[in-house]
């Protein structure tokens, strides 16, 4: 890996060289919320309405094995922005801020001499825009709309969404099982104002380098989708997973009395609010044709982490069954990615960052100040087949129920820890685990991950293994501002490391 680390600096170098004597390329990151790999034509769906991404999946290269590095939305976004593991970031709940220490993408890229605009989700959760000269706000569009709503009434009769009150309400009703529409228009879509924000945002600096990001809410529950896009699938025709027969205890009680029909109604929500979020995908990437600077624009996009869509018996993420945190990235550069390829190396969203400014030629370091050191690796070699993987397995972790995953090819180790007192965020499963948990996965044999195999003697060498390699995780790079206590057994170790920071009682 360090001979890795030594040629992608070399190739950074080379390239700042090469940037002085040419226009310097742009970057734009689209990121989705809750979309599944699962729900994307590109990746094989025969439900997802995705021309827009299926096209930007055309022209890019498509990572079939990308893993966030939390299965929820704030401790991941933080993440891939930072280039920097969760529990070494700091955000690892889901309200806590990111810090002014943060170093990001976006401030090493202002300091590069780029323009930098956010529109959208960014789950910053603070007035701090971290390196964005702009950043256009949820509640932002929530209060263009109140001042302003919409002079068109709506067709006679049609049904729309309540407001949203998850976990108030039966899981039915805020997971949109009823199959509604927002109750708005298009043109009154807070995504469709952020796409808006983006592109005049771009034709602002259509000469100067610039890197946007977008967080569009879709298809986050409860599933917006506009008024003209209601009724595009029939909920009767939609498959319900049956979940395996170790599930029982695991899923959610929130969830335990949903219905088939519920269930259909969910997933028709679902990839509805997935053909609205790709009109705006669409939006977004059409502005740099016509601009003309689709050719030196780098587009990044991704789903921030997963999504279950009744496998397993679940309708979220917060977990690490493959569909949680496992998501859709795609990358696109003409003429420096390949149009059409793929991948199957295992890859992780904290190696985004140092992708980004690999191919942008800026270097890895701050002219001034500190080293911040990047957790990822730049996948720059990897797309160019100089190399056929950047690590033998990925991890994610997961503060709130104190667990944290490892995956190597083959098999899966999670770990949870043996305290009770853990924030289930609402979804407390039918069975709490009593002490610490582990469980393994054979994904060769077992894909669907219908049985834990830590239960087989003969998987003990197996498990014990990828423990060490968790372990190894934490002692080298230590939760934010701790040095890891002596003494510790493994599992001690484990415990103390997963642990959630900034909670009384709890830590720091």
């Amino acid at each position: 890996m360090s001979r890795l680390i030594g040629c992608i600096v070399s190739l950074a170098a080379v390239s700042l060289a090469q940037g002085a004597q040419t226009t310097r390329p742009n970057v734009l990151i689209i990121v989705a919320d809750d979309h599944r790999y699962e729900a994307y034509g590109a990746y094989g769906s025969k439900l997802a309405q995705t021309p827009n991404l299926d096209r930007l999946a055309a022209s890019g290269v498509r990572f079939d094995r990308a893993y966030a590095n939390s299965p929820m939305c704030t401790s991941s976004r933080q993440s891939f922005l930072t280039g920097r593991y969760p529990h070494a970031v700091g955000v690892t709940l889901l309200r806590h801020a990111l810090d002014d220490e943060a170093w990001t993408l976006a401030e090493r890229l202002r300091e590069a001499g780029y323009r930098t605009g956010a529109f959208g989700k960014m789950h910053f959760n603070s007035s701090k825009r971290h390196g964005f000269e702009v950043h256009r706000t949820p509640r932002e569009a929530q209060k263009r709309f109140r001042e302003h709503g919409s002079d068109r009434p709506l067709p006679e009769g049609l049904d729309v969404l309540p407001p949203w009150r998850p976990f108030r309400d039966h899981a039915r009703i805020w997971l949109n099982g009823f199959y509604r529409p927002l109750g708005r228009y298009d043109d009154d879509m807070p995504d469709t104002w952020y796409a808006r924000e983006a592109i005049s945002f771009m034709k602002a600096h259509a000469d100067e380098p610039f890197f946007v990001q977008v967080g569009f809410h879709e298809p986050h529950s409860p599933f917006w989708f506009p008024v003209e896009f209601a009724g595009r699938y029939d909920p009767k025709d939609m498959p319900v997973p049956t979940p395996g027969p170790e599930d029982a205890g695991q899923i959610p009680k929130i969830f335990v009395d949903l219905t088939h029909e519920d269930k259909q109604g969910i997933i028709a929500s679902y990839h509805t609010s997935v053909a609205f979020l790709d009109l705006n995908v669409g939006r977004v990437l059409s502005v740099l044709d016509e601009l003309n600077l689709a050719d030196n624009t780098l587009v990044v996009y991704l789903g921030d982490h997963g999504y279950h869509l009744g496998e397993h018996g679940r309708f979220e993420k917060h977990c690490f069954y493959e569909r949680a945190v496992r998501a859709p990235l795609v990358m696109r550069f003409p003429g420096r990615i390949q149009a059409g390829a793929s991948t199957e190396a295992l890859v992780e969203f904290v190696d985004i960052a140092p992708t980004v400014l690999d191919y942008l030629g800026v270097p890895f370091d701050r002219d001034e100040g500190p080293v911040r050191d990047l957790h990822g690796f730049s996948l720059q070699p990897l797309v160019e087949g100089r190399i056929s993987a950047v690590r033998d397995a990925v991890f994610s972790e997961y503060q709130p129920t104190e667990e944290a995953m490892i995956r190597t090819e083959r098999y899966k180790l999670i770990y949870g820890t043996s305290n009770d007192d853990v924030n289930w965020l609402g979804y407390e499963p039918v069975e709490r685990p009593r002490g610490p948990e582990v469980k393994l996965f054979d994904l060769a044999r077992d894909p669907e991950e219908m049985h834990n195999a830590a239960r087989d003697p003969a998987k003990a060498q197996i498990v014990s293994v990828l423990l060490d390699k968790l372990v190894e995780k934490y002692r080298r790079i230590s939760p934010k501002g701790e040095p890891p206590p002596p003494d510790l057994s493994r599992l001690e170790f484990l415990d103390w490391a997963i642990a959630p920071r900034n909670v009384p009682g709890r830590g720091k």
